[in-house]
């Protein structure tokens, strides 16, 4: 009888899972394994929304595989430790994983492929699991090892063919002598968002069908609305790979279409910005085109911050922004780039702020996309107009020119009508003090002179 282990990483879902199906090609029984990793954890990114969201997402892969005569295996501890245990109890010759890009993801597969091969025992790595094409696959043919640029990377990559998606096994075997810790539930972790989405793949499937039927066609002109909440809410399936992300290309490209078409643009930013990780792995930490910022360390920029995070600058924009990432660990994509432009170009706080406190609340914190976007609004990673700022007012008018998105996450603000919701400064001195909302913590034009001057385009 032969073995397999499948060590799931951020690929926890069975449909389209080429890891698992070349283990079930290969051997007669296969350890479904997902180590709790220590190293992961101190680290810092198991914050709370996302432990209680891969909770989820493990009960969900769980259930799925006893369907199918199978288990769930789960171990905590040092991930290497771990997974060479597991492979040596069960005589497994191979042991299947997803590639990654992060600095993390390739030191743990090099000391994975160290110690397995010391046990006689083959790591096999997966590419395009967790993206739809693997970081590499496009390349600029002038030379280089990566786009630094999207539109030339997405024409390449929209020529590629992706590979056809897999369906789910028929039947796991999972040797009965590897014993399992019992399943985390998300009713263990504490200070949760209050409507923090319910994880996993049955979840994120029920999700993309209902919104591929009723919002992917008018996503292309929907996709900025704040009040409309037209987005596809699926980025924290894609984050934990509950959901396949070259599947969803197959499926929206069947519906067809401007929604589709836009829907899949965003796909392609997201392995984008995997590309430029997977080759410039410090830039998760370090500018990738740096302008040589002196961000502010002041007390003044401490308290700003401070506003900042918890939805008190006096923008309503931007605070309707901070306050739903706070009860909901999630974020209006349109939003997360006003917010980010706000606290890096009109504060000059530097980006690395914002993006930590992203991931402290985000459940589809992920260290590729987060730091890229922050970089990219920051003006020191890809983007082309390294300094544009977003003004509030004007992405408030445009995005949310009622005031609906402001009224439903800033109670404070909900008896002001239409756009004075916006601007309430302007109101009469008498009707300002009854609100219980702050006065704006900066002068946009004040900050946009600072920003300019830090850069030298003054």
């Amino acid at each position: 009888m032969t073995a397999a282990v499948v060590l799931f990483t951020s690929d926890l879902r069975l449909h389209d899972h080429p890891p698992l199906r070349a283990a079930l090609d290969a051997a007669d029984e296969v350890v479904p394994l997902f180590v709790r990793d220590s190293g992961v954890r101190a680290a810092g990114f198991d914050a709370p929304n996302r432990s209680a969201f891969l909770f989820d997402c493990l009960a969900s892969l769980d259930a799925g595989l006893r369907k199918r005569g199978g288990r769930l295996v789960v171990r905590s501890g040092p991930v290497v430790r771990e997974v060479v245990a597991v492979a040596r109890q069960c005589g497994a010759s191979e042991v299947h994983l997803s590639a990654g890009v992060s600095r993390y993801a390739h030191h743990r597969e090099e000391r994975l492929r160290e110690e397995l091969e010391h046990h006689g025992v083959e790591l096999r790595v997966h590419d395009a699991v967790i993206t739809s094409v693997a970081p590499g696959a496009v390349v600029p043919s002038g030379g280089g090892d990566h786009f630094a640029v999207f539109t030339p990377y997405f024409r390449r990559w929209s020529d590629l063919r992706l590979r056809e998606p897999l369906g789910p096994p028929r039947t796991v075997r999972v040797p009965e002598a590897v014993e399992s810790e019992p399943l985390p539930a998300r009713s263990e972790v504490e200070d949760l968002s209050p409507d923090l989405p319910r994880g996993g793949e049955e979840a994120g499937r029920r999700l993309f069908q209902r919104w591929r039927r009723d919002g992917l066609d008018a996503y292309e002109e929907r996709h900025d609305d704040l009040a409309g909440d037209a987005t596809s809410r699926l980025s924290p399936y894609l984050h934990f790979g509950a959901l396949s992300s070259g599947e969803l290309v197959h499926l929206a490209r069947e519906r067809g279409g401007a929604g589709a078409e836009a829907f899949v643009r965003q796909l392609a930013w997201r392995d984008f910005h995997h590309q430029v990780l997977a080759a410039r792995p410090e830039s998760a930490e370090k500018d990738y085109r740096t302008r040589h910022d002196s961000w502010r360390r002041t007390k003044e920029a401490e308290e700003d911050t401070a506003a900042w995070k918890e939805g008190r600058t006096g923008y309503p924009i931007v605070d309707a922004a901070m306050r739903q990432l706070r009860a909901e660990g999630w974020m209006h994509n349109r939003a997360r780039l006003l917010v980010a432009s706000f606290l890096a170009k009109t504060l000059y706080v530097d980006w690395r702020v914002g993006a930590r406190h992203f991931l402290d609340l985000l459940v589809d914190g992920d260290l590729v996309n987060n730091q890229m976007n922050w970089q990219w609004v920051a003006g020191t990673g890809t983007d082309t107009r390294p300094h544009r700022v977003l003004n509030p007012l004007v992405q408030a008018r445009r995005f949310d020119p009622e005031g609906s998105y402001v009224r439903r996450y800033v109670p404070e603000l909900r008896e002001v009508a239409g756009r004075k919701v916006h601007e309430p400064w302007r109101l009469p001195a008498e009707r300002r003090a009854e609100l219980d909302y702050p006065e704006p913590i900066v002068d946009l034009d004040e900050g946009l002179r600072r920003f300019k001057q830090a850069r030298g385009r003054e």
